[in-house]
């Protein structure tokens, strides 16, 4: 992890070719029974994992805020917006490559996917090598069966099974328009979009292990893995 290493053991990092992972999250809320980090605990999960995958992968410290402005009105939601959001990237990625080489940005929040983007179109044209990825499942859209089964993977203690209840179980394109027009809660009282009430840890670390696997074929892709391990400091 970056935030443990010295200055000059993250010079030796850069001069061996490592990739930066930067997990980018959200405070946001996730229904009454999941914690407000769910969306960062998953992005640094899937960074952690690409990392013990790849000896060429150093993980930066999370950037915990997003945009969440579909979450408005929910007690605990802190959003710094797309435009706040495009700007933070821009100057950090800048800031990365004058160390790094290689920066990969893992959002755990579907939010900050344009801002990032954007970001990211802007730094490939200064020749900075930036990509972005953002994990995808099938089902549930908020708060649902996944994301509450993945923190169950992560952290159990951390959620509030109990508490766990049904929120607007509609299909994402049925209730999108109503979304765009309201954010979540024109649909969801309890800011829930799905079914988190069957969600288990087993199903999490299936899910984890996917999303982990498609992380690493996509930065294959990218940065075809050599020889040369990172230099543990």
């Amino acid at each position: 992890m970056m935030a443990d290493i010295t200055s000059p053991e993250a010079g030796v990092c850069a001069a061996a070719g490592v990739i930066l992972a930067i997990p980018f999250g959200a405070t946001e809320q996730h229904g009454p029974h999941l914690p407000l980090s769910t969306d960062t605990d998953i992005a640094v999960a899937l960074c952690a994992e690409l990392a013990a995958r790849r000896g060429d992968v150093l993980v930066a410290p999370p950037v915990p805020y997003g945009s969440s402005g579909e979450h408005a009105g929910f007690p605990g939601t802190l959003s710094i917006g797309q435009r706040a959001l495009e700007l933070l990237v821009v100057e950090l990625c800048r800031s990365a490559t004058d160390t790094f080489a290689r920066i990969l940005l893992v959002s755990g929040h579907g939010g900050n996917l344009e801002p990032l983007h954007r970001a990211q179109a802007l730094l490939r044209s200064e020749s900075r090598d930036v990509r972005v990825y953002l994990p995808r499942w099938r089902g549930d859209a908020h708060a649902g069966r996944a994301e509450t089964a993945l923190q169950l993977a992560l952290t159990p203690h951390r959620v509030r099974m109990d508490r766990a209840e049904p929120g607007d179980t509609r299909p994402l394109p049925e209730i999108l328009p109503l979304l765009r027009a309201g954010g979540v809660r024109a649909v969801s009282g309890n800011g829930v979009l799905g079914d988190p009430t069957g969600a288990d840890a087993e199903h999490g670390r299936a899910l984890l292990a996917a999303l982990g696997d498609d992380l690493f074929d996509k930065t294959r892709h990218w940065w075809p893995e050599t020889t040369q391990e990172r230099t543990s400091p």
